[in-house]
């Protein structure tokens, strides 16, 4: 076990969690709403500390991040648990094992060894992924500052529900965010058991502490793809920077949402032209490859910038981070 940061203590023995958006009071022998966090006679501790659940070698694209050193390699590692609970998640097997068993899987592991591991990969980046990167914020956050200097960038993929405190701490070593936009009030109420704003605020605070941002939002059928939520989606976007990318993507029935069909792909296209219409400079369409939505268009003349194919990155044609017909720049991270 490893003490938890951002906490406090309030009456008694009990615990006040800072870490993320719900603020759990946790008392003695109880575990906040991620389940791997733990108050043992009024001292919170990390549950999950080091214990690597799952790592190995991705695309930068599959988290998916498509303006953060396009084509390169990053080592993706995660914990068990999340503060959501997700009725549609695809990773549920690990981001919801604290809710079925005590026991906290994974095999133990330090953060010199997880970079390590990155650079014998040649990983240009570090992602804290597949689940909730911040209910292992502890271990995430010594990985990233020994990665920090390194010199390998470090990225979170995240449902956004991560505290301001929190957020200002891993900020000075966090490259970029991929954020989840799941959908209103109601969707996060109902699907996933949190709330929409602090989201929002997520997005909005860590844009501008300087840390790359791009957006996902997973287009289900009948929960978040009318018009009016995402021209809302877009509106917000756009007021925050219209340099973000936002990522429509396909949904695909999986765990306790199997009644929704495949998100139709003139759903995504539609999403998309609301997302360029509101003023997004980069809207792509996810889960659908060859598709055409997942290539990088010049915000000015729309030459194609980026090629993809799914996770795959087909050519690239810009000149030093300009297009090569017009020479606006492309807003990101070490692009070519």
């Amino acid at each position: 076990m490893h003490e938890a940061l951002l906490y406090e203590k309030v009456a008694g023995d009990a615990v006040r969690c800072r870490l993320c958006n719900h603020y759990c009071t946790i008392s003695p022998g109880k575990r906040g709403i991620c389940a791997v966090r733990e108050n043992r006679n009024g001292v919170l501790y990390s549950l999950v500390y080091g214990k690597v659940i799952a790592a190995q070698i991705d695309p930068i694209e599959k988290k998916p991040l498509y303006h953060v050193e396009p084509g390169s390699r990053s080592f993706s590692i995660a914990t068990v648990g999340c503060n959501f609970r997700c009725k549609h998640c695809q990773n549920h097997d690990i981001a919801q094992a604290p809710h079925h068993s005590s026991e906290i899987p994974g095999q133990i592991t330090t953060p010199e060894q997880i970079v390590d591991a990155a650079a014998a990969a040649g990983c240009s980046s570090i992602s804290y992924t597949y689940t909730e990167p911040t209910v292992f914020f502890e271990f995430a956050y010594d990985c990233a500052r020994r990665a920090h200097e390194r010199g390998i960038r470090n990225v979170f993929v995240s449902n956004g529900y991560t505290s301001p405190d929190a957020t200002r701490m891993i900020a000075p070593y966090l490259d970029a965010n991929n954020i989840d936009l799941k959908g209103d009030e109601h969707f996060y109420e109902k699907l996933s058991g949190a709330r929409m704003q602090p989201v929002l605020d997520t997005i909005r605070l860590m844009k501008e502490l300087g840390v790359w941002v791009e957006v996902t939002t997973l287009i289900i059928p009948d929960w978040n793809d009318s018009e009016t939520f995402l021209r809302r989606a877009a509106d917000f976007l756009v007021s925050v920077d219209p340099g973000i990318p936002w990522h429509v993507t396909r949904f695909h029935p999986t765990h306790q949402l199997l009644d929704k069909p495949h998100t139709p792909a003139a759903t995504l296209e539609r999403a998309r032209q609301i997302g360029i219409a509101a003023g997004l400079k980069y809207v792509y369409e996810g889960n659908i490859p060859g598709s055409g939505g997942e290539n990088t268009l010049c915000a000015s003349c729309g030459t194609i910038l980026i090629e993809r194919v799914g996770f795959a990155v087909k050519k690239i044609s810009l000149r030093n981070g300009k297009c090569p017909a017009c020479g606006t720049a492309l807003e990101g991270i070490a692009l070519p």
